[in-house]
């Protein structure tokens, strides 16, 4: 088994989805002996942002790119390949401003390319990537699970909607929601989450 496991959190070690991303690889680790882990700490190294240059090498003849368009279609080449290996990919994601960190969104960038791991068709799109089990740790410092939340969560369903459209049906979400909202509410979050890991 291959594992690709991606913490996207800003935190470092205050973050609640770090660890609960890491309990979550040992206990898949400890149930699939000799499963291989590609780490990626997305906001330690992050990915640069698309930009107008390295966006423009899909447009440009390879003996023309710049140094820059050079290393980064490296880059992203490695990236898509560790995402089409993956059979399990671990997505630490915590909720900022109602969406997903913007290193997370980078990696997305990166490895949703048409041709490689979706294409279009006379029908429409078709993803690529399926056959892949995803589990993504949603930590949030408020509530969104409920109804008036859910009109404020882009984060989960965005992810299930990208995914989707690479070809990735199997998702499961790990939340810890209400972190911010005192000692309490904190550990009752990691206390489901930690149970829902333990289920996974």
């Amino acid at each position: 088994m291959n594992i690709l496991h991606l913490d996207s959190s800003i935190l470092a070690t205050n973050s609640v989805s770090r660890g609960l991303t890491q309990a979550l690889v040992s206990t898949l680790g400890a149930r699939h002996a000799g499963a291989q882990v590609t780490y990626h700490d997305l906001a330690a190294n992050e990915i640069p942002h698309l930009s107008g240059e390295i966006l423009g090498a899909a447009f440009t003849d390879k003996a023309d790119w710049s140094p820059l368009q050079q290393a980064e279609a490296a880059r992203s080449d490695a990236l898509i390949a560790e995402f089409l290996a993956a059979d399990v990919l671990v997505i630490g994601a915590p909720m900022y401003n109602f969406g997903v960190p913007s290193q997370l969104k980078a990696w997305i960038d990166r490895v949703a390319v048409a041709g490689r791991t979706f294409k279009y068709t006379e029908t429409g799109p078709v993803g690529l990537a399926g056959g892949k089990k995803v589990y993504v740790v949603s930590a949030r410092g408020g509530v969104y699970s409920n109804e008036q939340g859910q009109q404020m969560d882009f984060q989960e369903d965005y992810l299930k909607t990208v995914l989707g459209f690479l070809g990735i049906t199997d998702v499961s979400f790990v939340r810890a929601e209400g972190v911010a909202m005192g000692p309490d509410a904190k550990a009752a979050a990691l206390a489901a989450a930690e149970a829902a890991i333990a289920a996974a």
